[in-house]
């Protein structure tokens, strides 16, 4: 191992930093937990109404 304790950077750096064991647990959880909140949100988002131009269709009543 290298004593080399300056911080990552490149994105090369950063990845490979970003892979070690304890920060790879870290970056795992982040990520789920991004994952999650995005998917919660877009949940919770309520589709647009659009303004429909015509009329709904007339149907025969049935006797």
């Amino acid at each position: 191992m290298t004593d080399d304790n300056r911080p990552p950077r490149t994105f090369k750096d950063l990845l490979r930093w970003a892979m070690t064991p304890p920060q790879a647990w870290g970056v795992y959880l982040l990520a789920v937990l991004l994952v999650w909140l995005l998917s919660f949100y877009a949940g919770t988002l309520k589709p647009k109404k659009t303004q429909d131009p015509s009329p709904p269709a007339v149907t025969a009543p049935k006797s």
